[in-house]
């Protein structure tokens, strides 16, 4: 599945029709994608909270100890494989409501192309400069929802008009499950898995 992701970013119709056509399992989505891609955002970060560090204002950087970015790397690592194949079962589970009948592979083949410019972006975690990450997760999070609409009908073999009510109602499922996880990483921090800074 490695091999479509320019297509995604470029001409992404026509990629979700081959992508469609390719019938990809779920093994191959995650062994062939999910699992390369979801490498990105940790390892970054885990060289950029601790080599580089973040300034906020004109103070000295902020780094994080390597046991704390350590423990932090895996766990995000791992909340990504996670968080494309809930994301996917969410899109399964909705599809009847809106006429069509997918398989689960097709769904979680869905999710994982959508993620596809937010993983990218973790590039950007080597030097993590927080204004720059958050203008350009902006255009990552406005490409992913791109990719989302454009997606849904040709992945869920549903029309235009049902594709967008469809993919409105993903978007929504992603920004509720957001919000959980950050209430999650809230509870996690006061029961003392909070990060360790250096000094």
């Amino acid at each position: 599945m490695l091999r479509y992701m320019p297509g995604l970013l470029f001409s992404s119709k026509k990629t979700w029709k081959a992508i469609q056509d390719a019938k990809i399992s779920i093994g191959e989505a995650y062994s062939q994608y999910v699992v390369i891609l979801a490498l990105i955002p940790p390892i970054a970060g885990f060289v950029g909270t601790t080599q580089v560090g973040w300034q906020l204002g004109f103070g000295d950087p902020v780094k994080l100890t390597t046991n704390s970015a350590l423990i932090i790397a895996i766990l995000f690592y791992f909340a990504i494989l996670i968080a494309v194949g809930l994301v996917g079962k969410a899109i399964h589970w909705m599809a009847q409501t809106y006429g069509a009948d997918p398989t689960l592979a097709d769904c979680i083949v869905l999710a994982a192309g959508t993620a596809t410019p937010l993983l990218l972006l973790g590039i950007l975690l080597f030097y993590p400069m927080m204004l720059l990450v958050f203008l350009v997760g902006l255009v990552a999070l406005a490409m992913a929802v791109y990719l989302l609409y454009s997606g849904v009908p040709v992945m869920m073999n549903i029309s235009e008009d049902r594709g967008f009510l469809f993919s409105s109602s993903v978007v929504t499922f992603g920004l509720v499950a957001f919000v959980a996880m950050l209430a999650i990483t809230v509870i996690l921090w006061g029961m003392g898995l909070a990060p360790e800074y250096t000094h």
